[in-house]
């Protein structure tokens, strides 16, 4: 009588099982919420869910997968655009949401450190009486640990850097279940390979951030957000140019083309404004260097035709403005009822914006393609979302192929495939393209060295 042989993946649910418990899960329900992230891939069901909530944890069920070759995904929030969350392989899927502690705030050396399913609402909301804040912001209701693992930005990125310029420290659990630590308190250091650095934007391929020790921020004395249309895509482009070849310090200037205009005018009930290309600008200083910095970007709207320029400095006013921005992309899928949507994260210098943006809007008309563009443009990162009918069986890949337009155009520009999403599945193609075959090469070398089962989360980055 033949007898089906155990699969590694049982063992590990069951050894797995005897220190979670009811927190190891094989329920059906909560495999498919860990199956996909924001992005169009298919869905892929891992084995079984673990809800950690201790390092110790992590590292445990890391060393069983580790013995016996199990795929591994962690998870926070779920809300990446590139499939990293997708278990491709099945295996376990790291649910790391539970583990939402501040455990340091240091007020007087301006740092603090957390557990990696804390969010960036979550850990403002605990600085707020300290006079702190920390500025990173996405736009998404994402965890500061999936921050890391893909390196993100968003819409302050143009004053206070990116996640990468924002983390001191980390904790990690590597594929085997070792624990290390990596940069400390110190500002600044000189000593052994930057560690800190080769895990941020890892995307969880060479181990598991359980504890983040970020670079905090003062809250501004005041800050004032404005708003500033244009006759054309081209204006609005010029204008962000010429404010940051000034010098001007916005904190942020996010561009809106004319259909995300349309978009957030509906969604957001944008009342008043016109579906036109349109900039949000946001200032941070004192009273008087606000002001200052006010006039000096008005003056240079005023050359490209900008008009309507009008700064808020209540936070109600400031907060509505936003939220509209942060909901863009919804309000964007939300334009086509039934539609989806990927989204291009292109970021190229400053001085090659216009060609980029403008000529990928272009692109994307002539293809008889309906896109809506919102950047980080301050920085020369911008998001195409390319909507697509999926009942369309050539919708999809039409769209893939427009993103490949847009990207291509993009690294003729001396720019990057992805500014802050990341590469997951979604970006895969490109990074030869970028790098080159010997970087890959020794990108696949230190995979290798730390991760030589290829256990953690594989099939992303790399196509095998």
């Amino acid at each position: 009588m033949n007898t089906i042989p155990p699969r590694p993946v049982d063992a590990v649910i069951a050894a797995a099982r005897e220190f979670l418990g009811e927190r190891l899960s094989t329920a059906e329900a909560v495999r498919e919420q860990h199956g996909h992230g924001e992005d169009p891939s298919p869905p892929v069901l891992p084995d079984a869910v673990a809800f950690v909530e201790t390092t110790e944890e992590v590292s445990r069920v890391l060393a069983l997968c580790h013995q016996h070759g199990v795929p591994l995904v962690a998870f926070g929030a779920g809300t990446s655009l590139e499939g990293h969350v997708t278990p491709v392989r099945r295996g376990i899927s790291l649910d790391l949401s539970r583990m939402t502690a501040v455990l340091e705030v240091n007020a007087q050396d301006m740092d603090c450190l957390i557990e990696p399913g804390v969010t960036r609402q979550q850990l403002n909301d605990h600085l707020r009486d300290q006079g702190l804040f920390f500025p990173v912001d996405p736009g998404s209701h994402c965890t500061i640990g999936g921050m890391c693992a893909t390196r993100a930005s968003g819409t302050n990125a143009v004053r206070y850097g990116t996640i990468r310029e924002n983390v001191l420290g980390l904790e990690v659990v590597l594929a085997d279940g070792r624990v290390i630590t990596t940069g400390g308190r110190a500002r600044k250091a000189a000593n052994g390979y930057d560690l800190t650095r080769l895990f941020i934007g890892s995307e969880g391929t060479l181990g598991v951030i359980t504890r983040v020790r970020l670079r905090l921020h003062g809250i501004p004395e005041a800050m004032s957000a404005a708003v500033c249309q244009f006759p054309d895509l081209g204006a609005a482009v010029e204008t962000v140019i010429a404010t940051m070849q000034a010098g001007i310090p916005v904190a942020r200037i996010e561009l809106l083309d004319a259909d995300q205009m349309r978009a957030c005018i509906r969604y957001s009930k944008l009342e008043g404004y016109a579906e036109v290309p349109t900039l949000f600008l946001e200032s941070h200083g004192s009273q008087a260097g606000v002001a200052e910095q006010a006039e000096a970007v008005e003056a240079i709207a005023a050359e490209y035709g900008g008009e309507g320029f009008a700064w808020a400095t209540d936070p109600e006013a400031r907060n509505r403005l936003w939220k509209a921005r942060h909901d863009a992309y919804w309000a964007a899928i939300a334009l086509k009822p039934g539609w989806r949507g990927i989204t291009t994260d292109v970021c190229v210098p400053i001085s090659r914006l216009a060609e980029a943006l403008v000529g990928a809007k272009q692109d994307a008309i002539a293809a008889g393609h309906t896109t809506c563009i919102v950047g980080h443009v301050g920085d020369g990162n911008f998001h195409q979302v390319i909507l697509f009918d999926p009942n369309d069986p050539q919708g999809l890949e039409r769209a893939w192929e427009m993103d490949r337009r847009i990207v291509a155009r993009g690294l003729a520009a001396g720019g990057t495939c992805s500014g802050e999403h990341g590469i997951g599945l979604g970006k895969r193609e490109f990074l030869e393209q970028e790098h080159g075959a010997e970087a890959l090469a020794v990108m696949r070398g230190i995979k290798s060295s730390l991760d030589p089962k290829g256990i953690l989360n594989p099939g992303k980055m790399f196509r095998n």
